[in-house]
């Protein structure tokens, strides 16, 4: 597929022209603020890539993200088509839609299922079965993805159907009113609930990792106990932003990594434990070879109808497997 990854860059065509003219009330805005409210179905940060890659003009000249409008100004934008988008070919494979209308699909995924084509990985993935199942998607960026989950973590992601109902999304991801909630057991005994509030990064010498480092990215995560094992403990995560592998490697930090995690687990000592659970495995029980993290609730305000609306997802049969052992044995 590499090679259809190749020959799919080399064929992208530039969008139409776009032909505005500044409204009088923009007078003394600047240019990249008014472009979006002008084209609010594109994101800020894609307006202001095409400013710096000379696509947009004012007055027939070249323009500059910063330069104030006086007002009747005639702007033309020549937007770049998103290289993101053309690299994913449809495929026909299983899709689990638990909710689609006009601007939305809403998928439960399995484990297993890597989420974007990349390295390693260029078909197969839920951005192709996307394609298949929606056509439409190839026009729009990433293949309307908004948030990502790990390749081995289960549960429920939303997709954007249309470009002005991806730049809805994500501004609210951005705000964080997406309620984002995962069950997760976790190694060890957690007597209560709590908050990890500690910076992510790439970790230092495991490049392909995750850490908590001094100069990572704000991260925050809240869980409560749902149920206690003895050796385990099940929880509830809320995610108040959203970095890479964000649970995992919180819960790695304060000493209980995620059963079945085989990047944090091993480093916080979860195959040299002794109990119940070991490595991923119930005693005389299944094998639990994944992180054991289930997305198991997604909730946000509908971008056409603004209507809040909330979904869940039961854990899959592996997860619940796993819980089944460890309550008999409790």
């Amino acid at each position: 597929m590499a090679a259809d990854y190749n020959s799919a860059l080399a064929t992208v065509d530039d969008a139409p022209v776009d032909e505005l003219t500044a409204p009088a009330q923009y007078a003394g805005m600047r240019l990249d603020q008014a472009l979006a409210r002008l084209m609010p179905q594109h994101s800020r940060s894609r307006i202001r890539s095409w400013i710096d890659a000379g696509r947009v003009t004012v007055a027939g000249a070249p323009a500059a993200a910063k330069q104030k409008l006086s007002g009747g100004e005639r702007i033309t934008v020549s937007p770049l088509a998103d290289p993101r988008v053309v690299p994913f070919v449809a495929q026909a494979l299983p899709l689990s839609v638990v909710y689609e209308d006009d601007a939305l699909i809403v998928i439960d995924k399995p484990a297993g299922l890597v989420v974007h084509p990349g390295n390693g990985n260029w078909d197969g993935t839920l951005a192709n079965a996307l394609l298949h199942h929606a056509p439409q998607l190839s026009g729009v960026a990433r293949a309307g993805i908004v948030h990502r989950l790990d390749k081995d973590t289960t549960g429920l992601m939303v997709v954007a159907k249309t470009e002005t109902a991806q730049t809805e999304l994500v501004r609210q991801l951005q705000a964080r009113s997406v309620r984002r909630e995962y069950l997760a057991l976790a190694l060890g005994d957690i007597a209560s609930g709590g908050t990890v509030d500690a910076p992510i990064g790439r970790h230092p010498v495991k490049r392909t990792s995750m850490a908590v480092v001094s100069a990572g990215k704000h991260a925050v995560t809240h869980y409560e106990v749902r149920e206690r094992y003895g050796d385990s403990t099940l929880i509830l995560c809320r995610l108040e932003t959203g970095r890479t592998h964000q649970i995992r490697v919180h819960l790695a930090s304060i000493g209980h990594p995620l059963i079945g995690d085989p990047d944090y687990g091993r480093r916080s000592g979860l195959a040299a434990r002794r109990g119940h659970v070991v490595a991923g495995k119930a005693s005389s029980g299944p094998a639990f070879t994944r992180q054991a993290l289930h997305a198991w609730r997604l909730g946000l305000v509908h971008p056409v109808t603004r209507l809040a609306i909330t979904w869940e997802s039961p854990l899959p049969d592996d997860f619940s497997a796993l819980l089944d052992v460890l309550r008999r044995r409790a």
